[in-house]
């Protein structure tokens, strides 16, 4: 019997050795993958130019070297070379403001993931919602391999006031409760701090800024109409969501907030003065002073585009409608079409100049020296902005706007990757850098719009050229028309 147990143990043990030998082994193949790009026209989005060599060895996902396709190319198997026939390289693009989102909406988030790859965004900054804790395991799924997805960093649940009116947030009414929930999220290990100001009143929301930035968190949210912009920034606060906020920086915006908490005015009052009284010198001295304190700013200006144009437009026909989200999905639109249904034809062209008086700032916001970040907001709950395809429509409308293409590529590319803290190993093309790569047919530094053609991505140690791209829009359109189905047959 002994014997016996000796003889299975020994055989147990012989498995164990040799499926670790294996995993060892997979992974090294893994990682000894090489790639060569070549007779490509690589762009150097800190410069603003193109480098003068042509190819790049990419061994386990990283960008070994930068150089000559004669110099580099004996080290890579023929097979895995990649001709980019003089196209455009730019890095992968970011989308720094989407939120998957929906506790309906798990399995539709997720088919949703693959979807990004083929705009050519290769990252993605969740900005919280109701599915944190699900955003979170998918964000590790993907940097494992195990799932296919752009890169996530995440907020996981965002800190807010108690009766919150968004589903999710880890609701807070002292600041016990707030460090039990900077614990939760501690213990998450979520790449920042989200907070915003529905029930959320300036001065507990001020100590929760202070609070998750002495633990270290880069701290994004929203601005409470009882505190200034430069007091949150001199708190902690890394990050504006929206650029409307920003706005408050043409008038007297610490007079206004001084007589709303002395109770001069109400809160509407305070509102009307910030619609009125903009000035923009004022505005442009303001955006300075917070340009040199290192404030970012991500605008999401696509969002108020759609619903200022709605009338005009039957966006029930769009490709993204029609072909990718789930009607469970769009369902979510219609609480802002209703809101906005009984809107008089003056409100209607109000909206309209908003947007674009808004849209107008963003360039001033760059030369002042605010951080841009693009993100298109994209999210279930946020009517007719859809994932992929609205942070290339955010980006046309800084360029609209009056930003220069190279600083509206720097937007979606390089300032996402200094603003997580992760510039020495993303956001360029460049050695040492991981290789999340797009190629484009047209040059991107002439004319943003080139972010449309796409010629090609690499990321997640793969390359998908025209063909692959296609074959995910294919996946996820089948994706959600079995998704519709099975609902249906549910009813």
């Amino acid at each position: 019997m002994k014997l016996l147990l000796k003889k299975i143990t020994a055989l147990l043990l012989l498995i164990v050795l040799t499926l670790a030998a294996f995993c060892v082994q997979a992974q090294t193949q893994q990682d000894q993958k090489f790639y060569l790009i070549y007779n490509a026209q690589i762009i150097d989005v800190l410069e603003g130019t193109i480098k003068k060599e042509n190819a790049i060895f990419i061994k386990g996902g990283i960008i070994q070297s930068i150089g000559r396709f004669d110099d580099l190319k004996k080290d890579v198997p023929a097979a895995n070379h990649i001709n980019a026939q003089n196209k455009y390289l730019i890095p992968g693009l970011w989308d720094m403001h989407i939120h998957l989102e929906g506790q309906n909406l798990v399995e539709d988030n997720k088919a949703l993931l693959p979807l990004f790859l083929a705009y050519g965004i290769t990252t993605v900054r969740d900005a919280a919602s109701d599915l944190g804790e699900q955003v979170l395991a998918w964000r590790n799924e993907i940097t494992a391999g195990k799932l296919l997805g752009p890169t996530i960093f995440t907020a996981g649940l965002k800190l807010e006031g108690v009766n919150s009116m968004w589903k999710g947030d880890l609701e807070i009414s002292n600041e016990q409760e707030l460090n039990q929930m900077l614990d939760k999220l501690d213990d998450w290990k979520v790449d920042f701090v989200k907070i915003t100001e529905n029930t959320l009143k300036g001065p507990l929301f001020l100590k929760s800024v202070k609070a998750a930035h002495a633990r270290g968190y880069i701290v994004s949210g929203h601005v409470p109409i009882d505190l200034t912009i430069e007091e949150l920034v001199d708190a902690g606060l890394s990050s504006v969501e929206h650029a409307s906020y920003l706005l408050r920086l043409g008038c007297n915006e610490q007079q206004i907030v001084a007589d709303l908490k002395s109770g001069k005015i109400t809160s509407a009052e305070a509102n009307q003065l910030y619609q009125t009284t903009f000035d923009q010198q004022v505005a442009i001295k303001n955006y300075a002073v917070l340009g040199k304190k290192g404030l970012y700013v991500t605008p999401t200006l696509i969002g108020s585009r759609q619903l200022a144009y709605l009338n005009g437009n039957n966006y029930s026909k769009d490709s993204m409608m029609v072909s990718y989200l789930t009607k469970a999905y769009t369902e979510n639109y219609t609480w802002r079409i209703e809101r906005m249904k009984n809107d008089t034809p003056e409100q209607s062209e109000e909206r309209k100049k908003r947007s674009q008086f808004t849209a107008s700032q963003v360039p001033l916001f760059q030369k002042a020296g605010i951080g841009i970040l693009a993100g298109s907001d994209e999210a279930a709950l946020n009517s007719f902005v859809y994932p992929g395809e609205s942070l290339i429509s955010e980006l046309q409308i800084f360029q609209e706007a009056g930003m220069q293409p190279v600083h509206i590529l720097q937007a979606a590319t390089i300032n996402g990757a200094k603003f997580m803290r992760k510039s020495r190993t993303m956001g360029s093309v460049d050695e040492g850098k991981i290789a999340d790569i797009v190629i484009l047919d047209e040059n991107p530094l002439v004319n943003i719009n080139a972010t449309q053609h796409i010629y090609g991505v690499f990321t997640k140690l793969q390359y998908f050229d025209r063909n692959a791209l296609n074959q995910i829009l294919r996946n996820v359109r089948e994706a959600k028309t079995k998704l519709d189905q099975q609902r249906e047959m549910v009813k």
